[in-house]
Parts: structure tokens; sequence; C-alpha cells
């Protein structure tokens, strides 16, 4: 933009997430924003039945609640021997929002019975570009992986400590962030709605 940067709010209050998003969304013509620069907006409930309908639903509260086109996504982990979950409720299958520690125990008891053969699992995302009227634009991310017994790499968050990449030979925790953001489900996500918003124009 010649006169005033558009603001793009990045729609999560998870630390890790934000972090990730800011890095990802470098280099667009914007002044991005986190909704801690907003006060009184509290999170949204995920009420969705898929990653979709949950990201456009947080980008659309938040773009009305700011009052700035906001950039939110919907994610998780699907592990096919676990009948994909934990799946939407990958942030709180254990119970408690956010609690990784307690996420990650309950994946190892889970996939305890399961041959190691058979512990492929999935990163998927989905993230959404809306304005205060409307969802603007939609594009999806996966990333293929194996869980492993022990955690390594100290990056990352949620399950990336267990999420092993066979094609690097490390998790995605060992990972630094130019490299997880080439190959994640979150990097390929943004990456495909930057590119959508270059070409849209607005900013």
């Amino acid at each position: 933009m010649t006169s005033q940067q558009r603001i793009l709010v990045v729609g999560t209050r998870n630390a890790g997430k934000c972090r990730e998003l800011v890095e990802l969304l470098a280099g667009l013509p914007v002044e991005v924003r986190s909704l801690s620069d907003f006060e009184g907006i509290g999170a949204h409930a995920e009420t969705g039945t898929t990653f979709r309908e949950n990201a456009a639903a947080k980008a659309l509260a938040y773009a009305r609640a700011t009052g700035h086109w906001c950039v939110a996504d919907d994610s998780g982990l699907e592990v096919p021997a676990l009948g994909n979950e934990p799946g939407l409720y990958s942030s709180r299958w254990a119970g408690r929002e956010g609690d990784d520690a307690a996420n990650n125990r309950k994946l190892m008891e889970r996939i305890a019975a399961v041959p190691r053969e058979r512990r492929q699992a999935r990163y998927v995302c989905v993230a959404v570009l809306a304005s205060p009227e409307e969802v603007l634009l939609e594009a999806c991310g996966t990333c293929e992986g194996v869980i492993t017994d022990r955690p390594a790499g100290g990056g990352g968050f949620g399950y990336d400590p267990y999420f092993f990449v066979p094609e690097l030979g490390k998790t995605m925790a060992e990972l630094p962030p130019e490299a997880k953001h080439g190959l994640s489900h979150r990097g390929k996500a943004l990456r495909s709605l930057v590119e959508q918003m270059r070409r849209m124009g607005g900013l």
C-alpha cells in the first residue's frame, strides 16, 4: 500500500502458533498484529465439525471484533491407527486447552498398543483470511510423519517432539524455524494463502 499499511490480525492466543504465523506472514506489505494488541476479545469457541469451519468462524469473529482483516487457522494431528484422533480436538485432547504435556502423555498411552509400522500420522492445517464482512480466501496444507516413542528437540509446540519426519531423520521439534516452515502443514497453508493474497491485491 502506498498511503497506509493495512493491519492484518493473527487470530490466535496460542503463543507458539502466533509466532509461526507472524514469521510466515513476514514480507507482506501489512502491519501484523496479534489478538493481545486488542482489549476485551475473548477466545472464540471451536464448535465446527471440520478444520475449515473452525478456521473460518475464528477468522470472521476476530475480524469483526477488531475491525481488521484477520488470518486464523485450525490445525491438528491425525493418526489413522487411532481413528484419526486427536483431529479437531488436538489442542484439548487431554481435557484442558493447550496442555501440551498432557496431550502428549495421552498420545503415548494410546499409541503404545499400535505396532511401529502402523504409527503413520499427519498434521493438517486450514488457514482462512476474512474481512469483517466475509471470508476472503482459504488454503489447506498437510505434512506426513510418524509418531515416535521418545520426544526429541526443544523447538515447536504441541505434538512436535513426537512427530518424526522420516525424510529428514528428525522430529518437527528438532528443526530450525525456517526448515519447519518449509515442510510443515501450517507453512504450506500460509504460503498458499499469502500467494492468493498477493494475486488478489488490496494490500
